[in-house]
C-alpha cells in the first residue's frame, strides 16, 4: 500500500503543476477540481486564521480589521524528518526559502497588494504556498476570505456577494472537502460557514465542523450540543479548538507552546474531559490528513480516467494545429511542400465540386455570357441606314453591280468586333472566382493556419500565376473572334445567293431580281443576311469561348498553380525556408501551453500509478 505521505505529496506536487499552467477549469472538469482538496471556511472573526496557524505551528498569516485574506491561499503542509529545519516557499517565488515567517507573513501581504493594490479588493488568482516542517502533517488546506455581511467603506456593495461566488466556487466541487469554521460563543444556526455547507452539502458528507473560542463562552454554557452531534449533526465528528488569547498573540507565545496549553485545556476541562482525546488542532490536522488521503484513493480510478481522458484530448489538438517541425533545411522544404500540397487539394476540391465554388465558373458561362451577347448591338449596326452607310462608303465613287462583298466584309468585321467584349468579360469574371477560390482555399487549409507567413506566400504565388493564365486565355480568346473575322463560311453566303431563284409562296410579290440597288428593301436584305451570319458566329463563340477560357485558365490553375512558387522555394536557403514558416504567435505560445500541460498529466499519470498501487 501506498504511504500517506506518498499519495498527499503527490497531489500536491500535481496541484502545483496545475497553479503553474493555470489548468484550474474550462470545459468539463479540470484536473485540478479533481483532485481532493480541504476548503477552510469561515466568516469574520471565526477564528479561522487561528486554526490554520494552529494546525500548522506558526504565526504566518496576516492579521487586521475587516477583510485580511483577500485572495485564496493554496497552503500544502509537507512532514520533514524530525530535526531537520522548517521553511516555507511559494510558487511565484521558488528560488527563495523563508526561514523567518514573519517574512512569509509580508510576502503574503505583498502578493495580495501586488495583484488588487492597496484596496480592499478581493481576486480568485490563488496564492501558493508550501511549508517543510517536521511539526506538520501531509495536508493541503485552501485557506479562502472570510464570508461577510455587509460592505465596510472603501468596498464595493458588491463585496458581500463577491466574496460568497468565490468561496462558493471551491466548496460546491465534489471532490472539496469542507471546513466549515464556527465560533462556539455564537448560535451555531446563524454560522455563515455551515449555512454554506449545508447548501453545498446537504448531507454532510463532505463536511468538517469545527468550534473555536470554546474558552471564551459565557460561564455556565458549553458546546457540548455541537461537539456531540446533537445540536448539529455531520457525517464526520465535530472538533473543538481554543484559540490563542489576543493576549499570547500580542506577546507572540510560541505556537508549539499553545498547542501544549490547548491539550491541557481540554484535558482538564469539566465539560469537554471526556472529549479531550478528539480535540484540538493536532487531532484536526492527523483528522484531515488520514481523511484526505481516504479520499485520494477513493478517486484515483476517476482521476486516472481524467488524465487520460485529457491527455487524448490534447494530443488530439496538437494534431489539429499541428506538431513543431524540425530545424533542418530539408525537413523544412518538406514541410513547405506538403502545406503546399495540403492547399492545392481544397483549391482542386472547390473546382471539381467537393467544395462549393466551382459551380460559379459554369454559372458565368451559362448565364453571363449568353446574356452579354444578348445585349450586343447588332439591331443599331445593322440597321437600314447603318448598312447603307457602310455599303456606300465601301463601294466608294463606282457603286456595286451585283452583290456589296466589301460592304458585307464591312459589316461582318464590325459586328464580329462586338464579340471581343464579352470574351474579355468572360476571362475576367473567371479570373475573379479563382481568386477568390484561392483565397477562400487557403483559408480552409486547416494546416496553413499555423503558418501566416506562408499561407501569405501561397495566395502571392496563387494570384500571380492566375494572372499570367489570365493573359494567356485573353489572347486566346480574342484570337478566336479575331479568326472569325479572317475567314468568312463562303458556303453561308452561296446558299444566300440562289435563294432568290426558288419561288416561294410568300415571295410571289417580291421585287425582281434586278430592282433597285439603292432601295430600303436592298439594304434591309444586306442587314438580315449579315444578321444571320453573326448569329452563326455567336453560336459558335457561345461555345467555343468557354473551351478557350477553361483550357487556359481553369485546366491551369489545376495542373500548375504553384509550379513557379515550387521552383522558387527549391532555390531558397535555410535561413529563407524557416521565415517563411514563422508561425502566428498566439498559436505558437497555445502549443506551447498544451505541450506542458501534456507532460503534465502524462507525469501525474506515471506518478500516480508508481505510488497508488505499491
Amino acid at each position: 500500500m501506498a504511504t500517506m505521505k506518498s499519495l498527499i505529496g503527490l497531489i500536491n506536487k500535481i496541484q502545483r503543476a496545475c497553479t503553474v499552467l493555470g489548468d484550474h477549469g474550462g470545459e468539463g472538469m479540470s484536473l485540478w477540481e479533481a483532485l481532493p482538496t480541504v476548503a477552510v471556511v469561515g466568516g469574520q472573526s471565526s477564528g479561522k486564521s487561528s486554526v490554520l496557524e494552529s494546525v500548522v505551528g506558526r504565526d504566518f498569516l496576516p492579521r487586521g480589521s475587516g477583510i485580511v485574506t483577500r485572495r485564496p491561499l493554496v497552503l500544502q503542509l509537507h512532514k520533514t524528518e524530525e530535526g531537520t529545519t522548517e521553511y516555507a516557499e511559494f510558487l511565484h517565488a521558488p528560488r527563495k526559502k523563508f526561514t523567518d515567517f514573519a517574512a512569509v507573513r509580508k510576502e503574503i501581504e505583498d502578493e495580495t497588494d501586488r495583484i488588487t493594490g492597496k484596496s480592499k479588493q478581493i481576486s480568485n488568482k490563488p496564492i501558493q504556498l508550501s511549508i517543510y516542517s517536521p511539526n506538520v502533517v501531509n495536508l493541503t488546506l485552501i485557506d479562502l476570505p472570510g464570508l461577510t455581511k455587509v460592505a465596510v467603506e472603501g468596498q464595493p456593495d458588491s463585496i458581500v456577494q463577491d466574496i460568497e461566488n468565490m468561496v462558493r466556487s471551491y466548496v460546491e466541487k465534489p471532490n472539496c472537502i469542507i471546513l466549515a469554521i464556527s465560533p462556539a460563543n455564537q448560535d451555531i444556526a446563524t454560522s455563515d460557514a455551515i449555512k454554506l455547507a449545508r447548501e453545498v452539502d446537504p448531507t454532510g458528507e463532505r463536511t468538517f465542523g469545527v468550534a473555536t473560542k470554546l474558552d471564551i463562552m459565557d460561564k455556565g454554557t458549553d458546546c457540548l450540543d455541537v461537539l456531540e452531534g446533537r445540536s448539529y449533526r455531520l457525517q464526520h465528528p465535530w472538533v473543538g479548538i481554543v484559540n490563542r488569547s489576543q493576549a499570547d498573540i500580542n506577546k507572540r507565545v510560541d505556537m508549539i507552546a499553545a498547542r501544549r496549553k490547548e491539550r491541557e485545556y481540554f484535558e482538564t476541562s469539566p465539560e469537554y474531559g471526556h472529549l479531550a482525546s478528539r480535540m484540538g488542532s493536532e487531532y484536526l490536522a492527523k483528522l484531515l490528513s488520514q481523511h484526505l488521503e481516504t479520499v485520494i484513493r477513493q478517486k484515483i480510478p476517476s482521476i486516472v480516467a481524467l488524465i487520460n481522458k485529457s491527455i487524448d484530448e490534447i494530443n488530439a489538438e496538437l494534431d489539429r494545429i499541428g506538431r513543431p517541425i524540425a530545424v533542418d533545411s530539408g525537413a523544412q522544404l518538406y514541410t513547405i511542400l506538403e502545406l503546399c500540397r495540403a492547399f492545392d487539394r481544397v483549391f482542386k476540391e472547390h473546382l471539381d465540386g467537393g467544395r462549393p465554388g466551382g459551380d460559379r465558373i459554369y454559372g458565368v458561362f451559362d448565364h453571363q455570357l449568353p446574356a452579354a451577347l444578348k445585349k450586343l448591338p447588332f439591331d443599331r449596326h445593322l440597321s437600314t441606314r447603318n448598312v447603307q452607310k457602310v455599303v456606300s462608303e465601301a463601294d466608294g465613287y463606282q457603286p456595286h453591280l451585283i452583290a456589296p462583298e466589301q460592304g458585307y466584309r464591312r459589316l461582318i468585321d464590325g459586328s464580329i468586333s462586338y464579340f471581343k467584349g464579352p470574351a474579355e468579360a468572360t476571362v475576367d469574371a473567371v479570373h475573379f472566382v479563382l481568386k477568390e477560390l484561392v483565397s477562400k482555399s487557403i483559408s480552409e487549409t486547416e494546416e496553413l493556419k499555423r503558418f501566416p507567413t506562408l499561407a501569405s506566400d501561397i495566395a502571392a504565388a496563387a494570384n500571380e500565376a492566375l494572372e499570367r493564365f489570365r493573359d494567356e486565355s485573353r489572347k486566346t480568346v480574342l484570337r478566336l473572334v479575331d479568326m472569325e473575322s479572317s475567314y468568312l463560311t463562303v458556303e453561308f453566303f452561296r446558299k444566300l445567293h440562289l435563294e432568290p431563284e426558288k419561288e416561294k409562296p410568300n415571295q410571289r410579290n417580291a421585287p425582281p431580281p434586278n430592282a433597285d440597288i439603292h432601295s430600303d428593301n436592298h439594304f434591309r436584305k444586306i442587314g438580315s443576311n449579315v444578321s444571320a451570319y453573326i448569329n452563326m458566329v455567336c453560336d459558335t463563340l457561345r461555345i467555343s469561348l468557354p473551351k478557350a477560357v477553361v483550357y487556359c485558365q481553369v485546366r491551369e490553375a489545376k495542373r500548375s498553380l504553384l509550379n513557379f512558387f515550387y521552383a522558387q522555394v527549391g532555390r531558397k536557403e535555410k535561413e529563407k525556408l524557416g521565415g517563411m514558416l514563422d508561425e502566428d504567435p498566439q498559436l505558437m505560445e497555445r502549443r506551447g501551453t498544451l505541450a506542458k500541460r501534456l507532460e503534465l498529466y502524462k507525469q501525474a499519470r506515471d506518478d500516480i500509478d508508481a505510488v497508488a498501487w505499491k
